[in-house]
């Protein structure tokens, strides 16, 4: 038996999968966290070496327990949280922590741009300038770290996305290299060149110097080398970005396939094709993946917070000891008007798609003295929904003939919550049988860069495991309204 080995570096944790070759058939997983660092409000960063053990460690734990031969290891795909920013440099070492996505510490900094950037980036990038993407965190880095600006004034600074600081890690430095979906979210990459615009490197005070070769995202983009878990000479042939790995894992490979992963944020990516749709409703527009100089374009609507608002619940109010304990606890609600006038509006570190509003927080209202934790866990639930719904209104604007959609990640496998995403969108959900779709989805890239199985093929490999079809109770519509009055009232 020959293995596929994929990598998934996410917010929280790694979750290393080992596939069989052949079948595709997941054989087992392993997953290690690691720490938040939350330096000042409105901050997250993280340890790039704690990141780099939680690699080594899934992948060593999951091999060694599957007892598996290293050498019959013929590829490894990678897929990445994508905004989040690093700083190191020709050696590897890290100057800084890595800025996390969710991290707004370049908020002002946008803010005072946004008049004389906003229109460039958006036209160039699909973008809005905002703190979410990688440009503004590498500003920051070069505006206040003195080790950064040392390392830049010597010519040995690398300023990159996750993807890039494994690949240079996995091949003892070998490998500096990223591609477009990547590249796509850093808001220093022309959408229609696919390469770094001059334009926008100049803007962000960005060497192209500090920057990656971007490639394709299914290719040789090089062999381990030295890393010490792995052995010499496995080619890395695959990597996405986490949300384009779930689509394209998700087999969401035709003009109007739309999917939903739920993780510690929330998102929708539409496949568009190869057209390139200018959205006129605050959704984003960014590159899905390339391969044999075909250019395929997605639509992104991005909420920031799903499972961390479950976190939260757990961590801060205690009100549940584990995260899936919150569909029972929501479960004991009966009496929906007590519901009526509960919202969670779960925006932590901002609200994104369609609003962008940087300075938003979080609440929770409409509570009465018979509000009890039940309620709190639905409204949550219902909050999550909310926020992607909200998205999905502007994907009916801009690209009327949807899809069903798919959902994957952790949260997907809450039955209420799908319940509630398919009432408030009004469409159809439909949850795979394997819903660790990122992995599966840069496993898969794996075989298409050896040409082994097409694109257009991958539906064969897409199992549904169930479907939630939306129900017609005004009570989902009356809580839709409120939501979108009560937005409009506190946050714009």
């Amino acid at each position: 038996m020959s293995f596929l080995l994929a990598i998934d570096q996410g917010t929280t944790g790694t979750t290393s999968l080992l596939l069989d070759a052949k079948t595709l058939a997941v054989l087992d997983k392993e997953k290690q966290d690691y720490r938040q660092i939350y330096p000042k409000p409105g901050m997250v960063e993280h340890n790039l070496d704690d990141i780099w053990e939680s690699v080594a460690g899934s992948v060593t734990t999951l091999l060694k327990r599957q007892g598996t031969d290293t050498k019959k290891i013929i590829a490894i795909g990678i897929t990445n949280q994508r905004e989040t920013t690093c700083a190191y440099d020709k050696s590897g070492k890290p100057l800084y922590h890595a800025i996390v996505w969710q991290d707004r510490r370049t908020a002002q900094y946008c803010e005072q741009n946004k008049d004389n950037y906003e229109r460039v980036c958006r036209k160039k990038t699909g973008l809005p300038l905002d703190p979410y993407f990688s440009g503004s965190k590498m500003r920051w880095f070069l505006d206040n770290v003195p080790a950064v600006k040392e390392a830049a004034d010597k010519k040995n600074l690398c300023l990159t996305t996750i993807d890039t600081f494994l690949l240079h890690r996995l091949s003892s430095g070998k490998i500096f290299a990223t591609e477009v979906s990547n590249a796509s979210r850093t808001m220093l990459m022309n959408l229609e060149t696919f390469d770094w615009d001059n334009e926008l490197l100049k803007f962000f005070g960005v060497s192209r110097d500090f920057l990656p070769e971007i490639k394709e995202s299914f290719t040789d983009f090089g062999k381990t080398l030295g890393c010490g878990f792995l052995p010499d000479g496995i080619p890395i042939l695959s990597i996405l970005g986490d949300q384009q790995a779930a689509l394209f894992g998700q087999a969401c490979v035709k003009v109007g396939d739309l999917k939903s992963t739920y993780g510690t944020g929330a998102f929708l990516l539409l496949n568009t094709g190869e057209e390139l749709i200018r959205s006129q409703t605050g959704l984003l527009t960014t590159a899905a993946y390339s391969f044999k100089g075909k250019k395929i374009y997605a639509l992104e609507g991005s909420a920031y917070i799903a499972g961390a608002a479950v976190q939260w619940l757990r961590d801060n109010l205690k009100c549940i000891n584990t995260s899936p304990e919150v569909e029972s606890l929501a479960s004991k609600v009966s009496d929906l008007d007590q519901m009526e006038h509960i919202l969670f509006m779960p925006f932590f570190t901002g609200i994104g798609t369609p609003y962008w509003n940087s300075e938003a927080k979080a609440a929770i209202i409409g509570l009465t003295r018979g509000t009890d934790n039940c309620h709190i866990a639905r409204a949550c639930l219902e909050g999550i929904a909310l926020s992607l719904n909200d998205s999905v209104s502007s994907f009916k604007k801009d690209f009327p003939k949807l899809n069903d959609i798919r959902v994957d990640g952790g949260a997907a496998a809450n039955d209420l919550l799908m319940q509630f995403q398919a009432n408030f969108s009004q469409k159809t959900i439909l949850r795979p049988k394997v819903i660790d779709t990122t992995a599966f989805g840069v496993a898969v890239g794996c075989l298409v860069a050896k040409g082994e199985i097409s694109i257009e093929d991958l539906g064969k490999y897409w199992k549904l495991e169930k479907e939630f079809h939306p129900e017609n109770n005004g009570y989902y519509s009356k809580k839709r309204d409120l939501w979108d009055r009560t937005i409009k009232r506190l946050y714009l």
